[in-house]
């Protein structure tokens, strides 16, 4: 299971667009009204071509820790250990679980995590930054005004991607990522 949060800037029009005419296109003024910003936290388990995507208000250890326990409790119910995959980001470390929720909550949640970090400047290698780049292409590419309608706007992504459930081929081993990206490992 991957992982990766994105920005999101929350913009409205201040004079509403024209609709697209026969042989017009819409036209939409450069103005835009700001409306605040969220975060989006994506999910990719790359093998089984399923992805999730949902926004909160900010990208805190909390917010992440409560994705944690949605993805642990709600996702994966049962599964004694899932493997994540996260960037070296300040709050991708278990301490955030401690900051969230009680000792043995959060250690509960901690005893199901098999946290592996990309190698610093190698975030690209986690699958969910492609996941967050097929988002962006296809229902971010707009303006969005508020939380609520940018989390329905992901729910449908969610369903149309998994409905659809392309798996990732990477054809880039374990071996080959040693020799091309020898500059990121840590000489022995």
């Amino acid at each position: 299971m991957c992982m990766d949060e994105k920005p999101y800037r929350l913009l409205d029009h201040v004079i509403e667009p024209i609709p697209m005419e026969p042989g017009k296109p819409r036209k939409e003024d450069v103005e835009y009204k700001r409306c605040g910003t969220c975060s989006i936290f994506v999910y990719s388990e790359p093998l089984k071509g399923w992805g999730h995507a949902h926004a909160r208000d900010r990208r805190t250890a909390i917010d992440r820790a409560e994705e944690i326990r949605w993805l642990l409790d709600e996702k994966y119910y049962g599964v004694p250990k899932v493997r994540l995959v996260v960037d070296n980001l300040n709050t991708h470390v278990i301490a955030s679980l401690y900051k969230a929720f009680p000792a043995s909550e959060a250690r509960r949640l901690a005893k199901r995590l098999e946290i592996h970090y990309t190698p610093k400047h190698g975030s690209w290698l986690n699958i969910a930054e492609i996941q967050i780049s097929v988002l962006a292409r296809q229902y971010l590419c707009r303006r969005i005004p508020a939380l609520n309608i940018l989390n329905r706007e992901l729910d449908a992504w969610n369903l149309s991607h998994n409905n659809v459930q392309k798996n990732i081929n990477r054809q880039f081993s374990t071996d080959d990522a040693r020799i091309k990206l020898n500059h990121l490992y840590p000489p022995f």
